[in-house]
């Protein structure tokens, strides 16, 4: 998952970018699909990452 997070949030603006946004959503869908988590808790998970995401980019400039 960091490493899908890591590639998609090259950009420094990734957060204001939806195409960005919707990419890192799509990687992440699929990667927990992998691994047997259900659909239903993908939207959850995707947002808390993308939280999470946003701020390490934050604190790391």
């Amino acid at each position: 998952m960091k490493v899908i997070v890591d590639d998609v949030s090259k950009s420094p603006d990734f957060a204001k970018r939806d195409d960005i946004k919707a990419t890192l959503k799509v990687d992440l869908i699929l990667l927990l699909n992998k691994y047997g988590f259900p659909s239903v808790a993908n939207g959850d998970v995707y947002k808390s990452v993308l939280e999470q995401a946003e701020n390490y980019k934050k604190c790391r400039g």
